[in-house]
C-alpha cells in the first residue's frame, strides 16, 4: 500500500502547535490579571466600607497594573534576549512597582492637627501591589493567602487590639456661647478622654461673632465618634462640622 506524506505536513504542525501555545499563554495572562484585579478590589472593598481614601477601583487598578507589569517583565523581552549581543535584567521592571507604588501611597497620608491619616490606607496599596507582582508572576497561590492576611492585618487585628492604647479623633465644631466652650473642654478632660490639641477661631467679631473649635481628643476603645458625635451635641448651641 503506497501511503503518502506531504512535505508540508509537519512543518504545519509544529506551526499549529506554536499557535496553540501561544494563545494558551495569552490566556494564562488574561486568567492572571483578572485574578490580580478581584484579589486587589476585595481588599479595596474593605477600604471602601471604612471610607478610606483609596477604594475598590484604586486597588484594583494596582493590582491589575502590577500583574500586567510583571507579566511583561518576564515575557515581554523573550526575543531581545534571545539576541547573543544583549544582556539585560528582566526582574528591573517588577521592581520598579515596589518603589513607584509609594507615589500612590504617599498622596493618601494626611498629617493633619498631630493626627497622620492614611498611613494604614497606604500600606495596603503596597501590599496590593505586592499581590499584583505575585499573581502575574502565576504564584496564585501566595497571591490569595497574601490577600488574606491583608484583610486579617485591616480587620481582625484592628479588633483584637484597639483596647491597647488610645483613638485620636479629630473634631471641629462651632459655637456662638464662650461659656459652652469652657464646658467641652472640662467635658472632655477627664479619665476616659484626653485633649491632645486644641485650636479656637473667632469669626465675624462683632455683634454676630461666633468661635470655630477644632481639637484633637483621645478616647478609649468604646468611644467612637459617634458617641463623641452625641456627647458634643448634649451642649446647647453647638453645631458639628466633622468628626473623624
Amino acid at each position: 500500500m503506497y501511503i503518502y506524506k506531504s512535505k508540508h505536513f509537519f512543518p504545519q504542525t509544529i506551526k499549529n502547535r506554536k499557535e496553540t501555545e501561544r494563545m494558551m499563554l495569552n490566556m494564562d495572562f488574561v486568567l492572571r490579571l483578572l485574578v490580580a484585579g478581584i484579589l486587589g478590589a476585595i481588599i479595596g472593598l474593605d477600604r471602601e466600607y471604612r471610607a478610606k481614601e483609596a477604594g475598590y477601583r484604586t486597588h484594583f487598578l494596582v493590582s491589575l497594573g502590577s500583574a500586567l507589569i510583571m507579566i511583561v517583565s518576564q515575557y515581554g523581552f523573550q526575543e531581545i534576549i534571545k539576541e547573543s549581543s544583549v544582556t539585560l535584567d528582566p526582574s528591573r521592571v517588577a521592581a520598579q512597582v515596589v518603589s513607584g507604588i509609594g507615589f500612590i501611597g504617599a498622596g493618601t497620608i494626611i498629617f493633619q492637627k498631630q493626627i497622620v491619616r492614611g498611613l494604614t490606607t497606604a500600606a495596603g496599596i503596597w501590599a496590593t501591589a505586592g499581590i499584583g507582582l505575585a499573581v502575574g508572576a502565576g504564584m496564585y497561590t501566595i497571591g490569595i493567602a497574601a490577600m488574606v492576611l491583608t484583610l486579617v492585618g485591616l480587620e481582625l487585628l484592628s479588633y483584637l487590639f484597639k483596647s491597647i492604647g488610645m483613638k485620636s479623633s479629630l473634631v471641629s465644631f462651632s459655637t456662638a456661647n464662650r461659656d459652652t466652650l469652657k464646658q467641652i473642654a472640662d467635658r472632655f478632660n477627664s479619665k476616659d478622654y484626653l485633649i491632645v490639641s486644641y485650636e479656637m477661631e473667632t469669626l465675624h467679631p462683632g455683634e454676630s461673632e461666633f468661635y470655630q473649635v477644632t481639637m484633637v481628643i483621645k478616647s478609649k476603645r468604646n468611644n467612637d465618634e459617634g458617641h463623641l458625635l452625641s456627647l458634643i451635641q448634649e451642649f446647647p448651641d453647638v453645631t458639628v462640622q466633622r468628626i473623624e
